[in-house]
């Protein structure tokens, strides 16, 4: 009896990781290189230059969720001359909200409790509430911090957020530097 118990984990549990999908191992593997390059403040994952503002500059990142429309490594330049960097990858656009509810909710259920590896540092858990999307509600967003927390990666915020826009709802993730941004300097949307 304990014997088939055995086999039937070793064959069960292959097919169980398969069926996450592509989707959240690459959420989570994409996770782990941008936070990986956040020390750098992201300039090794800065490709091509998109746009030249006063207080913002965007890069196409070389690096996005596999099946995202696109992801983008922004750098800010505010009054006060401290530079600040975020990186955003817009994961699903869709007028159901049904559909877009769900993989929001699939998608924070694969980060939470995502382990992460920082070269020379302990690793870190991401952890963070859920907050429940409703028609009614034009913005949800759920937040993630690095734990333990220490240096410089405690003020390292990563976000998943699903929004409204005009005609249809998008999903993103983004990760920011979080003192960094106050009212006056807001992430950039797609």
């Amino acid at each position: 009896m304990m014997k088939s118990l055995v086999m039937l984990l070793i064959w069960a549990a292959p097919i169980a990781a398969l069926s996450q999908g592509v989707f959240s191992n690459s959420a989570s593997a994409t996770l782990q290189q941008v936070i990986q390059d956040y020390p750098s403040r992201f300039k090794n994952i800065s490709g091509e230059l998109l746009s030249n503002n006063p207080q913002s500059t965007d890069y196409v990142s070389k690096v996005k969720v596999e099946g995202s429309e696109n992801a983008i490594v922004t750098r800010y330049s505010p009054v006060d001359g401290k530079e600040a960097y975020g990186w955003k990858c817009l994961l699903l656009t869709s007028e159901d909200f049904s559909v877009v509810s769900s993989k929001y909710q699939q998608l924070h259920t694969q980060i939470k409790n995502s382990i992460i590896k920082i070269e020379g540092q302990k690793p870190f858990i991401l952890n963070g509430n859920y907050e429940s999307p409703t028609t009614e509600k034009r913005f949800v967003t759920s937040d993630f911090y690095l734990l333990p927390s220490f240096g410089e990666m405690k003020n390292l915020k990563v976000e998943l957020t699903m929004e409204y826009y005009v005609t249809e709802w998008k999903v993103a993730l983004l990760v920011y530097e979080n003192d960094a941004f106050d009212e006056d300097y807001q992430v950039n949307t797609f």
